[in-house]
């Protein structure tokens, strides 16, 4: 029974990995050429900025949630 689940488990990852992308693009096309006209690169930094932005707001909303929860959970009971 157990070598089978883990055969099956192998299988499973090994089809996941055969439909992963191997190179992707990092910016739609229309972002790239304006991107790559620009001999300054403030606009490139700006876009950049702009991606890590977009990037870190889901994990400090996981991170604030995470943390209400542990306050619920472990906070200190007050007795009246």
């Amino acid at each position: 029974m157990r070598t089978k689940i883990k055969s099956l488990q192998i299988v499973f990852f090994t089809i996941v990995y055969c439909l992963m992308p191997i190179a992707s693009s990092a910016q739609c096309a229309m972002c790239r050429a304006a991107l790559e006209s620009e001999e300054g690169g403030v606009k490139a930094e700006a876009v950049n900025d702009g991606i890590v932005y977009l990037m870190a707001i889901p994990y400090i909303l996981v991170g604030i949630l995470g943390y209400a929860i542990y306050r619920l959970k472990y906070g200190k009971k007050k007795e009246i």
